[in-house]
């Protein structure tokens, strides 16, 4: 008798046209290689002839037709757990979560094997809390009062919920280690897969209609990056317009005004460019330049897969992907610089350009490539192997009954 082949639920925090991130694009991938029927909060994907999911069925919840959902269900903060809740997976062998927030708070029975990718722990529960009540009129006065409980019984339900994970999956070492201190569990690290193809090839477009009329040969700085308070954009506007450096900066956000202002005649601002625009200056620019600290950071690996230096802050994900050449001078991909400042920042530009010639921009793509869709599929897909089958015979050694004899 042939066994049933088994049955695989993916459950996700919130699928919309706006949510095209990292975590989006792990949910992708795992989709191209397990035959899984797909849970989230809202579903707003199924219906945009634009999604690779338009026309799935996917399942959802309560919060999808609660006003204003699509534009971010985040304001529905203190439902997020109890609408996960409601999901029904009762009928599938192994569960695959993939969980920035709440997804990992799936309810599963003793049958089901939980599977979770962890981008990170509730970022805004946890280490981002003060940040949030500091920048938002919900942190004050008596809406302080009551904020500040929500998040404290949102930790509670965060920490209780990860006991519905058998195993976890960080998206790097730094996730790794907010997994141990959120939920004291261990997790195996599985960096998130990068297009590396998009910049590993060869790229021979018409330069772009800028200020920087042909990128080709020109010897500049380049970042690529939302205009978002975290990725410290300012920071690096400043460093650049001190040292006098030609920098680019292609990005869009409301803070774009405002670096104007601030940037110097060497710090030219694109703001949102298409996808061309940003493979043709990625390819050609002296070194890219990152100042986030991420939980992991594709940006970075995707300039290393064109074969760029970088210029990265050393914490968080860039700590992982990228290589500094002091500690490395054979297959060192990157300078890094110990905090997010202006100073630090210029002192790790000097730095680099006197190790400049040392860089091998094969050696930087071929490491690039240890973060491509095909290194994630073949370490996610061994793990959950090894899960499946660590699970099964957990199950029989720990609720078999002992041989008590006749």
């Amino acid at each position: 008798m042939t066994a049933s082949p088994l049955k695989y639920a993916m459950v996700h925090e919130w699928l919309t046209p706006m949510a095209t991130g990292g975590s989006e694009l792990v949910v992708e991938q795992i989709l191209q290689h397990i035959d899984a029927d797909l849970f989230a909060l809202i579903d707003f994907e199924s219906s945009n002839p634009e999604s690779y999911l338009y026309g799935r069925k996917i399942g959802s919840t309560f919060l999808q037709k609660l006003p204003g959902a699509k534009r971010g269900v985040q304001k529905y903060l203190p439902l997020l757990p109890l609408a996960i809740e409601q999901l029904d997976i009762r009928d599938y062998d192994i569960v695959l979560s993939s969980s920035h927030a709440v997804a990992k708070g799936v309810l599963t029975h003793a049958q089901q094997m939980h599977l979770c990718y962890c981008h990170a722990p509730m970022r805004y529960a946890w280490d981002l809390t003060q940040d949030y009540l500091h920048a938002s009129r919900a942190g004050r006065g008596l809406a302080g009062m009551v904020t500040r409980y929500i998040l404290h019984r949102l930790r509670q339900w965060d920490s209780l919920s990860a006991n519905r994970v058998d195993y976890f999956i960080a998206n790097s070492c730094t996730t790794a280690r907010r997994i141990w201190r959120c939920y004291r569990r261990r997790a195996e690290v599985i960096y998130p897969p990068v297009n590396t193809q998009r910049f590993a090839k060869s790229l021979d477009k018409v330069a772009p209609e800028n200020s920087i009329k042909n990128p080709k040969h020109q010897d500049y700085y380049l970042t690529v990056t939302r205009l978002v308070s975290y990725k410290k954009v300012p920071m690096m506007v400043e460093a650049f317009t001190k040292l006098g450096r030609p920098f680019v900066v292609i990005g869009g956000g409301k803070a774009l005004e405002d670096l104007r202002a601030q940037a110097g005649p060497n710090v030219i601002l694109l703001g949102e460019q298409p996808d061309a625009v940003v493979e043709q200056y990625m390819s050609n620019a002296k070194a890219f330049v990152y100042g986030a600290f991420e939980d992991f950071g594709i940006a970075p690996v995707e300039a290393q897969a064109a074969g760029i230096p970088v210029i990265a802050l050393n914490a968080g994900g860039t700590s992982e992907t990228v290589r500094d050449i002091r500690q490395d001078p054979h297959r060192g991909t990157g300078i890094h610089f110990p905090n997010q400042t202006a100073e630090a920042l210029m002192d790790a530009v000097v730095e680099f350009e006197v190790w400049e010639r040392k860089f091998s921009a094969e050696a930087i793509a071929r490491h690039a490539q240890n973060f491509s869709h095909d290194a994630f599929a073949l370490r996610y897909l061994n793990f959950l192997k090894w899960a499946w089958e660590d699970w099964n015979r957990r199950d029989r050694q720990e609720f078999s009954p002992p041989d008590l004899g006749q």
